[in-house]
C-alpha cells in the first residue's frame, strides 16, 4: 500500500468495535489446523481493521488485517509478547502526535516520517513509522522476515491510534501476552559464503521449543534457490558430535593423502 492510499484526511466515520468469533468479512475458508478464538473490527474513517486472535498447532498470535476504501486487503501477524509490544508503542505514538501541531508541508522530512520504531521477534522485524503526507497522518506498520522475505503491512489513520490500542489491550487482557518457551535473548543469526552459494543460520523459537534454521542460497544465471532444514534444539549437541567427527575423519584422510602423494619410495641400489 502507497503512502497515498495511506493518509488519513478522509472525513471522520462513526468507528464501530464488535467482539465474537465469526471472524472477519474475507470470505475465505479457514485452514483445518487453525481455530479462531476472537475478533474485534474497528472502523477508521475510511478503513476496516479486524483484529483477530486465532490459534494453531504452534500457539495462539493475532492477525491484524486493513480493508481499504477499496476493498483491497492487507494483513500483518503478531505473537501475543509483539502484540504487547505494539500496545505500548501504539500509546507512544499517539502521545507524540498529540503533541505535534497542525501539518506544515514545509516542515515535513523528505522521506515523511515523523517518527520510526523497530520490533524484533525471532525472525521478523517490525518497522513502525509516524508519516504525514498530502492526505493526513498515519502509522504504517511494516513486517518483513529476515534474509529478504516478503513485506507486508499496514497503515492505520493517526487519528485512530488509541482506539486501535485500547481494542488491541482488550484482547491482550482476554488472552494473555506470554508465547512460553524460552525467555531470555536468542542468539543472532549469522551468515558464511562458500564458492556461490549462501549458509544462513538463524535461532527462533515457538511453542514446540528452540530450534535453528540452516538455509542454503544457491546463486545460478536463472536466479537464487533456496532450501533449508530446521534442527531442534535439544539435538544440536549430535549435531555438532557428528560435524566433530566427521571434521576429525576428514583430517585424518587429508593427511594420509598428503603423505602418500608426497612420498618417494627408496630406489633399489644393485652392487657394480
Amino acid at each position: 500500500m502507497s503512502d497515498r492510499e495511506s493518509g488519513d484526511d478522509q472525513p471522520q466515520s462513526q468507528r464501530q468495535a464488535s467482539n465474537g468469533a465469526t471472524g472477519s468479512d474475507s470470505g475465505q475458508q479457514q485452514q483445518s489446523n487453525e481455530q479462531e478464538l476472537a475478533t474485534k473490527m474497528l472502523q477508521i474513517q475510511s478503513k476496516r481493521f479486524y483484529l483477530d486472535v486465532k490459534q494453531n498447532r504452534r500457539g495462539k498470535f493475532i492477525k491484524v488485517a486493513e480493508i481499504g476504501a477499496d476493498g483491497r486487503r492487507s494483513q500483518i501477524f503478531l505473537a501475543l509478547s509483539t502484540a504487547a509490544d505494539f500496545r505500548d508503542h501504539l500509546g507512544t505514538f499517539s502521545e507524540f502526535y498529540s503533541q505535534l501541531g497542525p501539518p506544515n508541508p514545509d516542515t515535513v522530512p523528505e522521506d515523511g516520517k515523523l517518527k520510526s520504531e523497530m520490533m524484533i521477534k525471532d525472525n521478523r522485524r517490525y518497522y513502525l513509522d509516524l508519516k504525514e503526507n498530502a492526505r493526513g497522518r498515519f502509522l504504517r506498520v511494516s513486517q518483513t522476515i529476515t534474509r529478504g522475505g516478503p513485506r507486508s503491512q499496514v497503515a492505520i489513520p493517526a487519528q485512530g491510534m488509541i482506539e486501535f490500542r485500547d481494542n488491541l489491550t482488550d484482547l491482550l487482557d482476554e488472552f494473555g501476552t506470554d508465547d512460553g518457551g524460552f525467555k531470555g535473548d536468542l542468539p543472532d543469526g549469522r551468515h558464511m559464503r562458500v564458492d556461490n552459494k549462501n549458509f544462513y543460520f538463524d535461532v527462533g523459537q515457538n511453542n514446540r521449543g528452540i530450534y535453528m534454521r540452516i538455509s542454503e542460497v544457491t546463486t545460478t544465471v536463472k536466479g537464487n534457490f533456496r532450501t533449508a532444514i530446521t534442527v531442534p534444539e535439544k539435538s544440536w549437541s549430535r549435531f555438532r558430535d557428528y560435524f566433530r567427527d566427521y571434521c576429525e575423519k576428514m583430517a585424518e584422510c587429508n593427511e594420509k593423502s598428503t603423505t602418500a602423494t608426497t612420498s618417494v619410495p627408496a630406489e633399489s641400489v644393485s652392487p657394480q
